[in-house]
């Protein structure tokens, strides 16, 4: 029986282990003809340390919560097997010892200051900036441009007449920049050389704000990119994540077709943003590429903006961490943003389209400086209120009171009280747009000279950079060390679609200008008098 019952077992074991070796060898001719199609990675043999960092790191974020839940249960399970005579001693206790009073006070304060500073706007420092310096080679001075523009034999010779007066009181100096493509005769736009001059401009701006900041790329938590007229697949802010290899957590944002004050937008999104996400970095980088949008038509409209944009871009680091406050340079205290798009008149002021001819270029309408006048009256509107003393706020309300109560015939002789912003703000950084939009802000805000010339200095030296320029004029404010502890700071930019956004920064200490400042190597030659668009010396 031993013998007989040994015999079967025995064949069965063998049976089992020739099974077990066709199932492995089949499995294993599976996994051969699998490797060659795998598209996914084999996530159970690729699991490794730096695949976990993504867990651990939420598990140390969410530590006090995971303790406290165990507490909480084991107090619930000790309070489910008292008695009710127990609770009722431990009450009368309580009371003798005068503890229950003391308890609702506690919780009371402990619940009042838990929604306080869980519904407070964190602040939101801006640790440093910095603007891309193209190389000289890339320069275009108004002959460079008018000569090429000839050669290229693209425009017939009233279009040339046109931006040559344009040029002329534009208020653009000798030293701006274009993109390489432009600069070859002919001009070769294409995708490519887009991309090189996208490359250029944003890792040149990031290169010099991780050097300043000594800044790990890793430790941003949030990047926002704006960029109006490209916008390849990938997007731009893909490109900035691969250059940098920045964590795969990242959360970035990619805003297109936003004109020129889309890096307002950029810095509103970002600040909202960080009241969400705790202890972190947001990087905001705003740009505008011409490369792809140089207009090669003859439609007068469109030619403006060929006469007027310049290469450009900014990058700029924000904190919500309290310890960087002491190397901040500024504090963010408002973002105001005017939307005028329902109306057909603002949303078709600045348009992308085809001229009859099928070239595309962007048309400025003859109503846009009266368009943005009435965006930056709604926009000053709701500004005023959060930055002006108490007595220009009441000068202001009276004279809308009175016009609103006299006849109409009075109303009209009776002018309207222009708040004086100059008691709000020390310093005024205007969207360098242009020569026009410059001159219209200053006399409508009754500014002084010495206000605008960040403005007009930036729009002589670098052109109209688009939603960067705002970033050249405080920089140049800072070159000139302009810039004081405590001192209030307006940057105000127009764009496509249409809008007028506001920020306002309070500056944290005397600011100096950082190393590669766009303006290191010339600001000892501005301020330069400039009439009638035309530079007087120095």
């Amino acid at each position: 029986m031993g013998g007989g019952g040994g015999g079967p077992t025995a064949n069965s074991g063998d049976q089992g282990v020739h099974m077990g070796g066709n199932h492995r060898h089949h499995h294993q001719h599976h996994q051969q003809r699998q490797r060659g199609r795998r598209v996914l990675p084999d996530f159970l043999q690729s699991v490794n340390l730096r695949h976990v960092k993504l867990g651990y790191h939420y598990l140390v974020s969410h530590i006090l919560a995971l303790l406290l839940i165990p507490l909480m249960a084991a107090i619930l399970i000790e309070a489910s097997r008292a008695s009710p005579g127990d609770l009722r001693r431990l009450w009368l206790s309580l009371q003798q010892d005068h503890l229950v009073s003391v308890l609702v006070a506690s919780a009371f304060l402990v619940f009042a200051s838990t929604a306080y500073l869980s519904t407070r706007p964190r602040p939101i420092y801006l640790v440093d900036f910095a603007c891309y310096r193209p190389p000289d080679r890339l320069s275009a001075p108004p002959d460079r441009f008018m000569a090429h523009s000839r050669l290229c034999e693209k425009f017939d010779e009233s279009s040339l007449q046109f931006q040559e007066r344009i040029l002329e009181r534009s208020g653009l100096g000798e030293e701006t920049y274009l993109p390489d493509a432009l600069h070859n005769l002919p001009p070769k736009p294409s995708m490519a050389a887009a991309r090189e001059e996208a490359e250029a401009v944003m890792f040149g701006a990031l290169d010099s704000l991780f050097r300043n900041t000594s800044l790990n790329p890793r430790d941003i938590g949030i990047l926002v990119v704006n960029c109006s007229l490209f916008n390849p697949t990938p997007s731009l802010s893909a490109m900035i994540v691969n250059r940098y290899h920045l964590r795969g957590n990242i959360r970035t944002f990619n805003l297109g077709g936003m004109g020129c004050s889309a890096g307002v937008i950029s810095l509103d999104l970002a600040r909202d943003l960080l009241q969400v996400h705790r202890s972190t970095y947001a990087v905001v980088v705003s740009t505008e590429n011409i490369t792809q949008n140089w207009y090669f038509g003859n439609r007068k409209s469109m030619l403006i903006p060929n006469c007027l944009f310049r290469v450009g871009c900014s990058a700029v680091v924000l904190s919500n961490r309290l310890f960087d406050r002491s190397r901040a340079k500024y504090r963010l205290a408002h973002v105001v943003r005017t939307h005028r798009g329902a109306d057909d008149r603002a949303f078709r002021c600045v348009y992308q389209e085809e001229d009859d001819a099928g070239k595309v270029g962007v048309s400025l309408s003859k109503d846009l400086m009266a368009i943005a006048g009435e965006a930056l009256k709604a926009n000053i509107t709701t500004l005023g209120p959060l930055v002006l003393p108490i007595s220009e706020q009441l000068l202001f309300f009276a004279s809308l009171v009175a016009r609103k109560i006299l006849k109409k015939s009075a109303a009209n002789v009776m002018r309207p009280y222009i708040p004086d912003f100059k008691l709000a703000f020390e310093h005024f950084c205007i969207h360098a747009g242009g020569r026009s939009v410059i001159d219209e802000l200053e006399n409508n805000l009754q500014l002084l000279p010495s206000h605008v010339e960040a403005s007009r200095m930036t729009l002589h030296r670098f052109g109209n950079t688009s939603s960067s320029s705002i970033w050249y004029e405080l920089a140049y404010l800072e070159a000139k060390g302009r810039i004081r502890s405590g001192h209030r700071v307006w940057q105000i930019a127009f764009g496509s679609g249409f809008k007028c956004n506001s920020v306002v920064w309070h500056a944290l200490r005397n600011v100096k200008p950082s190393p590669g400042s766009p303006w290191e190597d010339c600001v000892h030659r501005y301020p330069i008098q400039i009439i009638d668009g035309f530079p007087q010396g120095q």
